[in-house]
């Protein structure tokens, strides 16, 4: 199947490389689908999920309002990461069922030692927040 250019550009603005293991995390019939087809396409590989038990290079992790503790969530997603590894956190955009308000967002974060560095559409419906370890710790 061919991924669409949009699609494309908007998994590129993610930072992922060839190579790299992506652990997804979340998954639903909601997500999309055409992000995540262009995040396998750039890595090279299928997306890994909860069972992969090593080490990984980045997380996307699907969250919407009623997924239940948001930094329980983050908590889980950070445990895999290598040192310098990133999760995009993925929540429906504003106006959408289970978005997330930012300060929620960057409350969990800041619980789970997290720091918030950008924040992109990731889709028609969904939004993408980058978090990552203060420099400090990694």
């Amino acid at each position: 199947m061919s991924v669409s250019s949009q699609a494309l550009e908007r998994a590129t603005r993610l930072s992922f490389t060839a190579g790299q293991i992506v652990q997804e995390i979340g998954y639903d019939t909601d997500c999309d689908a055409d992000l995540r087809e262009a995040v396998v396409e750039i890595i090279g590989s299928d997306l890994v999920d909860l069972d992969f038990d090593e080490v990984v290079d980045a997380a996307l992790l699907w969250f919407r309002e009623d997924d239940g503790d948001l930094t329980d969530a983050l908590v889980d997603a950070i445990s895999p990461l290598a040192d310098q590894g990133v999760v995009w956190l993925l929540t429906p955009k504003p106006g959408r069922e289970g978005h997330i308000e930012p300060e929620d967002i960057t409350d969990a974060a800041q619980t789970a030692g997290l720091r918030q560095t950008s924040t992109i559409s990731a889709g028609e419906n969904w939004q993408g927040t980058r978090l990552v370890a203060p420099r400090a710790k990694r």
